[in-house]
């Protein structure tokens, strides 16, 4: 693939604590870029379809358009500056692949990468990418999660873990969290709730749930499923 180099702006204005690339700008890493952007982060986007980059333009800190898979682009983009760079390239394995090694290779603190399946997964995680995630497959799962139960969001913590919001269950109506014995009878905990106003906050033991609330849920997730079961 031919090298494109388009710049926006100058790349190496953007410091170094608070700035994140985004290698990729299709659906997942447009959106991961701009939920970035509206936390105060600063997003440098590359990406080497001229389409991608002139949606996005005015929208990042600053967006590029280049072949990110050649070492002198990269070089040329500073990216060895960052701490924290996404490479959001998945459906282009060999694009992926060749990124990613040379971000493992300029020495990157911290590397996120997509992975398109299982097979490309392993391939970056024995690159030495330090965190891998799997878009598609993890929504999956989230979505299954929820389609099964009364669930009204779903995060798998680690594998086997998670944190579920819900509807409080109509049996722990009316009672202090410390008399429904919740952590002892079903085996997870209830984190947070919302109050009057809807806001969150922190539950104790004097916590009493009414019709309507919504909780976070923490615990297996067999063990939240069947919580959330309750009537």
């Amino acid at each position: 693939m031919a090298k494109l180099l388009n710049f926006r702006n100058d790349a190496k204005g953007l410091p170094k604590a608070h700035s994140v690339a985004v290698i990729g700008l299709g659906r997942f890493g447009e959106s991961l870029a701009l939920e970035l952007m509206k936390s105060g982060t600063q997003v440098l986007g590359i990406d080497v379809h001229e389409n991608n980059v002139q949606s996005l333009n005015g929208e990042l800190t600053q967006v590029v358009r280049a072949d990110a898979s050649s070492r002198e682009v990269l070089e040329q983009l500073s990216i060895h500056e960052f701490d924290r760079v996404v490479v959001a390239v998945g459906s282009h394995l060999q694009s992926s692949i060749l990124c990613c090694s040379l971000l493992v290779s300029m020495g990157i603190p911290q590397i996120w990468a997509k992975a398109q399946d299982d097979r490309h997964g392993l391939i970056l995680e024995q690159l030495g990418v330090h965190h891998i995630v799997y878009p598609e497959k993890d929504m999956g799962k989230r979505v299954a999660h929820l389609v099964r139960g009364s669930m009204m969001d779903y995060l798998e913590v680690d594998p086997g873990y998670a944190m579920v919001k819900m509807s409080a269950p109509a049996t722990l109506h009316g009672v202090k969290l410390s008399d429904a014995a919740v952590r002892n009878k079903y085996r997870v905990t209830i984190a947070a709730t919302t109050n009057a106003a809807g806001e969150w906050q922190n539950t104790d033991g004097n916590t009493v749930l009414s019709t309507g609330d919504k909780i976070l849920v923490l615990g297996s997730i067999a063990d939240t499923e069947k919580f959330g079961q309750l009537a």
